[in-house]
């Protein structure tokens, strides 16, 4: 994707319709779209010298995982500080961990930073997407 915040509606449509499509429940796929929203901001705001970054996402056994990755030289989850109360910025990675049921952070030295995102995913009744288990 083009390193643009013009970028982030398209991949969150993206996702969202496929996830739509697959019948996946109206709440999981806000909480999805937030978690997807605040890593792909962040890689725009704050990544290293690069046009662009990368988004996969891929549903196996009812679990929806997203990979964020950038060329930037990532940064230590455990060293960030919280943000002062009513501050407008800065909470993007307690949204991320928030809402999803795994948050893993990995920095590839000289090959950028990957924010890995997972979320169980839950059906409406008759959903196409119950049907996608392990073989």
């Amino acid at each position: 994707m083009p390193r643009d915040a013009a970028s982030v509606p398209l991949i969150r449509q993206l996702l969202d319709g496929t996830l739509r499509s697959l019948g996946v429940e109206p709440q999981v796929r806000d909480d999805i779209e937030l978690m997807l929203t605040e890593a792909c901001s962040n890689v725009i705001k704050h990544a290293g010298p690069s046009d662009d970054y990368t988004v996969s996402a891929s549903v196996h056994d009812h679990l929806c995982v997203i990979k964020v990755v950038d060329t930037g030289n990532g940064f230590d989850p455990r060293k960030m500080l919280d943000p002062d109360q009513g501050s407008e910025h800065g909470r993007g990675l307690q949204i991320m961990r928030a809402l999803a049921d795994d948050v893993r952070f990995t920095n590839r030295r000289e090959h950028g930073a990957v924010v890995c995102l997972e979320k169980r995913l839950r059906y409406a009744p008759g959903a196409a997407g119950q049907h996608l288990t392990a073989t």
